[in-house]
């Protein structure tokens, strides 16, 4: 997964509040790994992305 690029193409800018913890945890990851916090974050982003469809309304809706 290091190796894979995660933030190609044109890139925007987002700027989120989240909690201070979940900030640590990220800078801890990207000191362990070498990964800077902008992959960290795609990376993330896009699994929740890829579970989450539906909230794109690109899959159809079950009950």
């Amino acid at each position: 997964m290091k190796s894979q690029k995660h933030n190609e193409g044109e890139l925007r800018e987002l700027t989120v509040k989240i909690e201070q913890k979940v900030v640590q945890d990220l800078e801890l990851m990207s000191k362990n790994t070498g990964m800077p916090i902008a992959d960290l974050v795609v990376i993330a982003l896009k699994r929740f992305r890829s579970s989450h469809y539906d909230y794109m309304k690109l899959v159809p809706v079950t009950e």
